[in-house]
């Protein structure tokens, strides 16, 4: 009997060290203390930061975007202000002639900043120009629109045929190119048969 009572008293002391050593087996399964009171839950919304957005209308673009950045504002986009589906692969080439949001919009910096804009020998326009609508059963009226924004609006599959109406030259950076003519008319039913167009340089004057 002696010797069944000090077994018991030493697994009894060394269940009390292991415990002491391990104070989270003591905690196990209770559930978590209280916040105390008065104090808010986190939420999302008061951790977004904000900030004014500058006015950077006029600038050259890789200027306006690397001010935008120094504010706060890392999404930036920009697309062509004529409405001629150019890329601005060269940043510098190009000036900024508007931009979203408006200047001194005091706004998430997460939020998404496009800037319009031209090549810097271009003059801004008024307000940017639309791209051209998607053609539907109808012919659009392309005249006067750049050839690679018209060529978007026309269906995947159409057969396009696209000739210079200054002189012989070939149509290869179509983005550079205005519509001078185009067959169908507008207005004539589109069912599927082939698009041809005839184009001046962007610069230049349609005969």
């Amino acid at each position: 009997m002696r010797t069944h009572h000090l077994a018991t008293a030493v697994t009894a002391v060394a269940l009390l060290a292991l415990t002491a050593c391990n104070p989270q087996a003591s905690d196990a399964g209770k559930p978590a203390a209280p916040s105390a009171p008065g104090t808010p839950a986190p939420s999302a919304s008061a951790a977004a930061k904000t900030a004014t957005l500058p006015n950077l209308v006029g600038k050259g673009l890789q200027v306006a975007q690397d001010e935008a950045q120094a504010a706060g504002f890392h999404s930036l986009k920009s697309h062509d202000a004529l409405g001629r589906d150019r890329l601005q692969a060269l940043d510098r080439n190009w000036k900024v002639c508007s931009q979203t949001p408006a200047a001194g919009a005091n706004i998430e910096t997460t939020t998404a900043v496009d800037f319009g804009a031209v090549k810097l020998e271009e003059t801004c326009p008024a307000t940017d120009a639309p791209a051209p609508k998607p053609a539907g059963d109808a012919m659009p009226n392309f005249v006067g629109q750049g050839m690679k924004a018209v060529r978007a609006a026309l269906p995947g599959n159409a057969s396009i045929t696209v000739k210079d109406a200054v002189q012989t030259r070939m149509v290869l950076q179509e983005s550079n190119w205005k519509v001078c003519s185009q067959d169908p008319k507008p207005g004539a039913a589109l069912t599927g048969q082939p698009v041809s167009f005839t184009v001046a340089k962007s610069d230049e004057t349609c005969p």
